[in-house]
């Protein structure tokens, strides 16, 4: 597995937290996180919010409503969550999450100069037909 190795930490419990949105992972470390879905929704490792590619990235805005509709499990070492805008295609590795974790606040503070140097905010909301000009439609 890629990014993976018998030191990754384990996700030993995942709960969503659908009033507070924040999805709540405990590691088999010890480390519990609380992630924001927008974090997390932001942050999509998917090829949509990535991009193909360095500098490529799709600055997601107004996600600050976001919802997970569901986990999934890929294999023992990832899941699928499924947002309530329709964005699914994000696969969450366990070195991943456990990165966001940790560098969450770091991650913020980026986001947010993103944001403003794009002049937008975290509610407005994503420009363009479906949000993303990727040209994949799902």
């Amino acid at each position: 597995m890629a990014g993976l190795d018998k030191d990754t930490p384990h996700p030993t419990a995942l709960t969503v937290h659908t009033q507070s949105r924040v999805l709540e992972v405990g590691f088999d470390n010890g480390r519990t996180w609380r992630l924001p879905f927008e974090l997390l929704r932001v942050y999509s490792p998917s090829a949509e919010v990535k991009g193909h590619g360095p500098g490529q990235e799709t600055l997601q805005t107004g996600k600050r409503g976001v919802g997970i509709a569901a986990v999934e499990p890929v294999g023992n070492y990832a899941i699928l969550i499924r947002f309530d805008d329709g964005h699914d295609t994000g696969i969450y590795t366990w070195d991943l999450l456990y990165r966001l974790g940790d560098d969450q606040d770091a991650l913020w503070a980026d986001y947010l100069k993103r944001l403003e140097a794009a002049g937008a905010n975290r509610d407005t909301p994503m420009a363009g037909p479906g949000g993303h000009g990727c040209g994949h439609h799902h």
